[in-house]
C-alpha cells in the first residue's frame, strides 16, 4: 500500500461526509487528481472482499458496510420509508428529467403536484432545489442529491433502469402498453383509408 493510499484511507475514515476526488486532493496537500483517482480505484479493489467497501456515489467516495454483512449491524428493525404514489412519480420524473421545474413535472404527470410532495422528497434528502430556469417567471428547478444515489445504490443517474429493464420487471403499467398498441393499430387503419 502506498503512502497516498494510506493517507486517503485515513482521510475517508475520519471524514464526516463522503469526499470528492478534488476535495481529497486538496485535503492531502494538493495531490494530483489523477493520482488520487488511481489510489481510490486501488483501495476500492483492495476493500472489495472485506467487511467494508470503498464506494463511489455521485462522484463522492466513502466506506460502507459490505451488503452481505449489513444485517449483522442492525440491532433494531429499520423503519421503512413509504412514499405515496404521487411522491414516487415525482421522484422518478426528477431522476429521469433533471433539472426539472414543477410545471414540467405536472406536464409529464398530467395532474397538479402538491408542494407537500416536493417537501417530503426534500426532507428525505433525495431532492434539492437546483436553481432557477432562465425563462420568464424564473421557475425553481429540482434535481436529485447524492443521498438519492446512495440510498438506491446507484453510482450515477446513468445506472437508472431503462424502459426495457422496467418492462422486464413488470414495473411499467401493461395498460399503457395496450393503449400504445391500440393507438398504433388505429394509425395503421387511418393510413390504409388514406391510401384507398
Amino acid at each position: 500500500m502506498t503512502d497516498l493510499e494510506r493517507a486517503i484511507e485515513a482521510a475517508l475514515f475520519a471524514a464526516e461526509e463522503p469526499m470528492t476526488v478534488e476535495a481529497l486532493a486538496g485535503f492531502l496537500g494538493d495531490a494530483a487528481n489523477a493520482d488520487v483517482r488511481d489510489a481510490l480505484k486501488s483501495l476500492a479493489e483492495m476493500y472489495s472482499e472485506r467487511g467494508v467497501h470503498l464506494v463511489e456515489r455521485g462522484k463522492r467516495w466513502h466506506f460502507e458496510t459490505a451488503p452481505d454483512l449489513a444485517h449483522l449491524l442492525r440491532k433494531e428493525k429499520e423503519q421503512v420509508r413509504r412514499l405515496s404514489r404521487a411522491a414516487t412519480e415525482v421522484l422518478a420524473i426528477i431522476a429521469y428529467h433533471e433539472p426539472v421545474s414543477r410545471a414540467e413535472i405536472e406536464s409529464i404527470r398530467g395532474v397538479q403536484t402538491s408542494g407537500g410532495t416536493l417537501d417530503v422528497l426534500m426532507e428525505a434528502g433525495w431532492v434539492k432545489i437546483a436553481g432557477r430556469r432562465e425563462v420568464p417567471g424564473r421557475p425553481t428547478i429540482y434535481a436529485t442529491t447524492p443521498e438519492f444515489l446512495d440510498h438506491f445504490g446507484l453510482t450515477s443517474r446513468r445506472d437508472l433502469p431503462g424502459i426495457a429493464e422496467l418492462k422486464a420487471t413488470g414495473l411499467l403499467d401493461p395498460v399503457d402498453d395496450a393503449f400504445e398498441a391500440l393507438t398504433d393499430s388505429g394509425d395503421d387503419e387511418e393510413e390504409a383509408e388514406d391510401v384507398a
